[in-house]
């Protein structure tokens, strides 16, 4: 818990930065149903009628976000910090999300319309803050057509996928220890998550991905790329950017950084360069504010979408480690390329011959998380070396690159699979293995598909018999990284990562019980039949699609008139 509670101190700190204000009170605002949100308000110390609002929502402590130095009261904004319903010393029953969004509460629209109510709120009123405080400003878009500008970091947009049960599995080592912070009401609001494994009414409610055309806002995301909520921040970003509604659509701003949910430890296997820390985000966030907000500046010169490339940090001059800009995401065509599994390898060419790897998973002896997108145990791009002795792991290795190979955009895999058990779930790893003298095994995605959920998360496909072979797709998210040459792209497939997802107890159940849990037999098919592949996102620079003189990925950049972007 001590990791978890630093983490919530420097997300909370980082939500928005103020120093002692010249005129500070708190305020009992009063939802709808009588519910009373206690909210502190900060103004400028300067003599003006009203000013533009900063609002910061979160179940975390008002006093911790309201000492921090760095001063938006001086930059002329007033900020107002509210302490998220149930928790703090705000009133009624905290449940988590399902208060701040469109549902029958709607904490978050109605303090924005308080807000602009007030003698000194100017009628502008834009928001901010990391992780919960992030979580809560999503969720708020799609209800309010008065934010003028969102400052979004490190937050859930599909809060099924991203925060709860990607893959269909809950997140113990995140949710469960979240929760716990808040006691006897955080168990509450957990308990009533864990009830529906499946994608519900309830998730659609917590699902702003679905409601991105009624969103009205600018907004800067930001998001990093061990961050647990990485692929919803990209999805944010899109999904607004080319379906928001009228103020949302083509005026979004997207940051992804090097980094996780909080400060790397000391000793991360990989180590990055200082030009990691040449994107300001602070800067860039006052400047969005200023121009939404005040109407002062300009932002056409901020990239739309700025992104950290990860390479090789070892051999001088290698690609990767650096900054990049583009005008979308991803930013180049969705060409793929299929990397086939094939006995112990990964290859370009189709297995002309039938191949099956068989493990055992035991439950009761999961296989360990090393690194990869955590909140409260340590995360990032750690070295899987450890991970190969266990039986229950299975290493397919690419042959040594020729020349660097970048992934950059989505990357999943498929899987022909079969099990003893009535259920069980696959895990996969994307590694960078380096060169032979290194031999690091360096951790780049990560994902888990449960099989019961293999026909879509809305309910449960049939229990599968001993001899079924079905396919499934593990969603492994983005990532910009660049294998060096020399270096080998490699899948780890196992069953098993635990504390990051819960273990499946291989008999239908959601969650397991130490009495009815039992090992599971089970199989990845290889072959013409069963054509298990890696597929990942390749660049073709100098391809010519519809042959007009222009590249496929400057027409994609631009946004002009490529037709054809089919894989090959």
């Amino acid at each position: 818990m001590r990791i978890l509670t630093r983490v919530v101190v420097m997300l909370a700190c980082a939500c928005v930065a103020l120093a002692d204000a010249a005129n500070t009170t708190t305020h009992d605002v009063a939802m709808h149903d009588g519910v009373v949100l206690k909210t502190d308000v900060y103004l400028p110390g300067k003599a003006a009628d009203a000013y533009p609002a900063v609002l910061v929502r979160s179940p975390y402590p008002r006093a911790v976000v309201a000492t921090q130095s760095a001063n938006l009261t001086e930059k002329g904004f007033a900020v107002v910090v509210q302490d998220a319903r149930g928790t703090g010393d705000s009133g009624g029953a905290f449940t988590g999300f399902l208060d701040d969004g469109w549902g029958t509460n709607r904490d978050g629209a109605e303090t924005v319309a308080w807000i602009r109510e007030q003698p000194w709120c100017d009628g502008n009123v834009g928001t901010m803050g990391g992780s919960a405080a992030g979580n809560t400003q999503v969720l708020l878009a799609p209800v309010t057509r008065e934010v003028r500008c969102q400052i979004i970091e490190v937050a859930a947009y599909d809060f099924y996928r991203d925060l709860a049960y990607p893959g269909g599995v809950w997140r113990p080592e995140q949710s469960d220890a979240w929760f716990k912070m808040f006691g006897e009401k955080g168990e509450a609001a957990r308990a009533t998550l864990r009830a529906h494994p499946a994608y519900d009414e309830l998730w659609v409610g917590l699902n702003a991905e679905v409601k991105a055309g009624d969103v009205a806002a600018p907004a800067l995301h930001i998001g990093g790329w061990f961050d647990i909520f990485k692929d919803g921040t990209l999805r944010a970003f899109t999904s607004r950017q080319e379906r928001g509604g009228e103020g949302a659509k083509g005026n979004q701003k997207l940051i992804m950084k090097w980094s996780g949910h909080g400060d790397y430890p000391k000793d991360l296997p990989l180590k990055f360069p200082e030009n990691v820390f040449d994107v300001k985000v602070s800067k860039l966030r006052d400047r969005m504010l200023a121009y939404w907000l005040k109407g002062d500046g300009e932002i056409g010169d901020i990239p739309t979408v700025q992104y950290y490339v990860i390479g090789d940090d070892t051999r001088t001059g290698a690609p990767g480690m650096e900054w990049r800009t583009a005008n979308r995401w991803p930013p180049f065509p969705p060409h793929t390329k299929s990397l086939y599994l094939y006995g112990q390898e990964l290859q370009e060419a189709p297995p002309e011959n039938f191949v099956t790897r068989t493990y055992t998973y035991d439950p009761a002896d999961p296989c360990p998380t090393t690194g990869g997108c955590n909140l409260t145990i340590p995360f990032g791009p750690f070295d899987q070396r450890v991970l190969l002795e266990r039986k229950d792991v299975l290493l397919f290795t690419g042959p040594a690159l020729e020349a660097p190979v970048e992934m950059t955009g989505p990357v999943r895999l498929r899987l022909f699979v079969s099990t003893d058990a009535p259920d069980t779930d696959f895990c996969a790893k994307l590694i960078d293995i380096y060169p032979k003298g290194d031999d690091r095994h360096i951790l780049a995605l990560e994902s888990i598909q449960r099989v019961k959920y293999r026909d879509g998360f809305e309910k449960p496909a049939p229990p599968l018999t001993r001899d079924e072979v079905v396919q499934i797709e593990i969603d492994l998210g983005s990532i910009s990284w660049i294998f060096d040459k020399g270096h080998r792209v490699a899948i780890l497939v196992s069953s098993s990562n635990y504390p990051h997802f819960e273990v499946n107890p291989n008999n239908g159940d959601d969650f397991p019980t130490m009495e009815t849990m039992r090992k599971a037999d089970n199989s990845i098919h290889m072959g013409p039949k069963f054509p298990s592949a890696l597929i990942v996102p390749v660049r073709w620079p100098d391809l010519d699609t519809d042959g007009d003189g222009v590249p496929d990925e400057m027409e994609w950049n631009n946004g002009t008139d490529i037709r054809d972007v089919s894989s090959k």
